[in-house]
């Protein structure tokens, strides 16, 4: 069996690791990398192999920088299957046409930008078309379930905790007589958040790919996040400003939600409307009340109580952009939650330009900002940004919450990496993760004398189990 990395490998977006075995070829995740409009172009234009030779994927969540490749793999040739979790198919009926239109209009844009310049026009990378026939591939499975997305090689889903429908990977492949298993986390969730499970221990596995995003890291106590969120809401409604919420559309959208909902319950809330202004989002909260089997023990109890756990009186999903610009007429405070989750497109921006100078209001950023968004600027707290092309001071307050954070931080890792038969384990590869958070990561698992031999491969390297 070859394993060779090609995706996250170094970095924190475009998940991707082909798997070659004598039964076949398949890959574990197939991502978009998201960056520079030239290292994207450059990345997003070759896979590790050729699309008609992959046999199957394997795919531990929806997010874009897991899922989001798909459909121009199918686009390039690939019809074998794509093996995913119920939730997990659900959502990427979603988000994939989302991001094909979302090509699409980039493409159209670029174009309409250089036609004086009479320099060649670009494609988009795939189309809303392309990603309805990827669809058609999708075989959706139960957790613990086993299955073979190769002949004679067996497959089961566990339950990873980081999105709805997210799982961690394990391959279990005979070659020569001999059991060999592979484990992969996907994203590996951050125990006792709100909504999901924890991440489920692995059986015992021989080698495992590792995601590493908060090496070095510690987040704040899950039981602090209402608390902080109720006080930066206050806060700011008492000055008469706004709190503008940079968040992903799926899994951290629902969380603020949920949260804001418990909270209203609880009398902790200002009498001040909240919005979510983004159409997938709205649409993914849909699918996050379809889907009970992934819920926690928690939200399951409340549910006795509070039917709605996703909306109240004072709460309105809005679709219509005509609506979204209303929002930025109003006068007094509101809290709106939009996309997308680095503040890089889509109608946050809007949003943040009407906003950014005014000290009464908030920008409340609750997720990883990736280096060179506008996301990862407000968090370094710059007096200028630049938002559509111009220049804009910034006044007002920022308040950074990782309470919210989907992924694991580096002691939830090494606990959970920990948990596994380290006799048995050889060797940890770690992707998904800058390369100072993957040294930090490397050194907390020697302290910890856990992981086997622990590696940060490069994009292209393989190795042979």
């Amino acid at each position: 069996m070859t394993l060779t990395f090609w995706g996250a490998a170094r970095t924190v977006t475009g998940s991707q690791h082909l798997v070659q075995t004598e039964r076949g070829t398949l890959l574990l995740d197939c991502g978009l990398y998201q960056g520079r409009r030239e290292d994207a172009r450059r990345l997003n234009s070759e896979f590790a192999a050729p699309p008609t030779e992959i046999d199957a994927v394997v795919l531990s969540h929806a997010h874009i920088d897991h899922a989001g490749l798909l459909p121009k793999l199918w686009r390039d040739g690939f019809r074998g299957r794509i093996y995913a979790t119920h939730a997990t198919r659900d959502l990427c009926a979603l988000m994939l046409r989302d991001s094909g239109y979302i090509q699409e209009k980039d493409a159209d844009f670029y174009n309409a930008k250089i036609r004086k310049k009479r320099q060649p026009r670009i494609e988009p990378l795939y189309t809303e078309e392309d990603a309805a026939g990827v669809m058609e591939h999708f075989v959706s499975l139960d957790y613990d379930k086993p299955f073979e997305p190769l002949p004679g090689v067996e497959c089961v889903f566990r339950d990873a905790g980081h999105i709805l429908g997210s799982a961690t990977v394990t391959l279990t492949v005979e070659e020569g007589g001999t059991e060999k298993r592979l484990g992969f986390t996907g994203d590996l969730g951050n125990p006792g958040r709100p909504i999901l499970r924890d991440p489920a221990p692995l059986p015992p596995v021989d080698w495992l790919i590792s995601e590493s995003t908060y090496g070095g890291r510690e987040h704040e106590p899950v039981d602090m996040a209402k608390a902080r969120l109720a006080e930066v809401v206050k806060r700011t409604a008492a000055r008469g400003g706004r709190v503008v919420v940079p968040a992903f559309a799926v899994g951290r959208t629902q969380e603020l939600v949920y949260a804001l909902d418990q909270l209203e319950n609880e009398g902790q809330l200002p009498p001040i409307p909240v919005f979510v202004d983004s159409p997938l989002a709205v649409n993914a909260t849909e699918i996050f009340r379809q889907h009970p089997e992934c819920y926690d023990r928690d939200l399951l109890e409340y549910l006795r109580s509070d039917p709605n756990p996703f909306g109240w009186e004072r709460l309105e999903y809005v679709r219509k952009a005509a609506r979204s610009k209303e929002l930025n007429e109003l006068r007094t405070p509101f809290v709106v939650i939009s996309a997308s989750g680095m503040a890089e497109h889509g109608r946050i921006l809007h949003h943040l330009r009407h906003t950014i100078s005014d000290p009464r209001s908030t920008v409340l950023i609750v997720g990883y900002q990736a280096e060179h968004t506008l996301g990862k600027r407000l968090v370094e707290r710059r007096d200028e940004v630049r938002i559509f092309g111009k220049t804009h001071r910034r006044k007002m307050e920022v308040e950074v919450m990782n309470t919210f954070s989907a992924h694991a931080d580096e002691p939830g890792l090494v606990n959970w990496i920990g948990d596994l038969d380290q006799s048995r384990l050889q060797r940890t590869f770690l992707v998904h993760g800058d390369p100072e958070r993957q040294t930090a990561l490397t050194n907390a698992l020697a302290s910890a004398g856990v992981g086997g031999a622990v590696s940060s491969p490069a994009r292209g390297e393989s190795v042979t189990l």
